[in-house]
């Protein structure tokens, strides 16, 4: 536990006969980022809510930051930092005042605030902003503030709760850029987002969440080979080198219009090793080789059985990409 920045163990939680988690373990070491996947409503706001001490848990046993979260909340609040999914911001004051305003309500010094305020807005690049009223901020200019609020007070384990909806495709990958720097100085993400690129992208771990249980959990390449449907593409141009490769490899499934071959792959590099050594053995060069492998939407759709993907536009998927 000791190299852990968060470990949950039976986590559950109820409202009413509605059951929102259901025996939940989570495992987040120190300076990785954590994403918490799943559907609306799936429990990953209440699983933060837990963490971050603001509702408790029916059951459970949480240690945060080192500190066990029943015993000694306030240590726990001492070790976090919390972005939610709606800006905190004041939109009546500037972002300096803002920023002023967390300082005191960590009871910085006047000199300390100011000093704090200064760094984190120079940090991230609000300096020209800090005098306007923070509701003439764009909206990725708020998310930026929202975090350097976030950040007062140090500390090192920080939970954002889909910190880029509502942001522009620009705006997010600098919020991207941002969490990994948070990281690279070793603080811990704990990170829930409905982006599921966000999470590919960003995460060291991910773990899913449905019916108010951890489906599956692991890095992204981990999760992608629990499901089917990878593959590899072979293309020709020359009909004998399509039919030679076809006896070479059987088994493959024939497109003899496109003269492509189709074989199962989990798109290892041991495995097209040996896809590329029984062709080099026959004397076969394939003239195109694409590799096809299951993302994050397949394994969301397959472990969730969601019918759309959030954050996408949830146009009818393809069979084959």
């Amino acid at each position: 536990m000791t190299n852990l920045a968060i470990a949950a163990n039976g986590l559950r939680k109820s409202y009413g006969d509605k059951v929102v988690l259901d025996g939940v373990d989570l495992n987040v070491p120190q300076g990785t980022i954590f994403s918490l996947l799943g559907p609306n409503g799936a429990g990953k706001t209440t699983a933060v809510k837990i963490l971050s001490t603001l509702i408790s848990a029916d059951a459970g046993q949480v240690h945060v930051g080192g500190h066990d979260l029943a015993a000694d909340p306030q240590a726990v609040r001492a070790a976090i930092g919390v972005t939610g999914q709606f800006s905190a911001v004041d939109g009546l004051i500037t972002g300096e005042e803002n920023m002023l305003l967390m300082c005191d309500l960590h009871h910085l010094s006047k000199a300390e605030g100011r000093r704090v305020t200064a760094e984190l807005l120079e940090r991230f690049d609000l300096v020209e902003a800090s005098k306007k009223p923070a509701a003439s901020y764009s909206g990725g200019m708020k998310r930026r503030l929202d975090i350097a609020m976030t950040l007062v007070g140090d500390p090192r384990i920080i939970f954002l709760d889909e910190p880029t909806t509502g942001l522009d495709p620009r705006s997010r990958h600098n919020m991207w850029q941002i969490i990994r720097e948070l990281v690279t100085g070793g603080v811990t993400v704990f990170l829930t987002t409905q982006y599921l690129e966000e999470a590919d992208e960003l995460a060291d771990r991910i773990a899913v969440l449905n019916n108010g249980r951890i489906a599956a959990e692991g890095t992204a390449e981990e999760l992608k080979r629990l499901i089917p449907g990878g593959h590899v593409r072979l293309r020709f141009s020359d009909p004998a080198a399509y039919r030679s490769a076809a006896a070479a490899l059987a088994g493959a499934a024939q497109d003899d219009e496109a003269l492509s071959l189709q074989l199962p792959s989990d798109g290892s590099q041991r495995d097209l090793r040996t896809i590329l050594d029984r062709l080099d053995a026959a004397g076969i060069e394939a003239d195109e080789l694409t590799v096809h492998t299951p993302d994050l939407d397949d394994v969301f759709f397959a472990l969730t059985g969601a019918t759309t993907v959030p954050g996408q536009n949830n146009e009818p998927k393809e069979a084959v990409r």
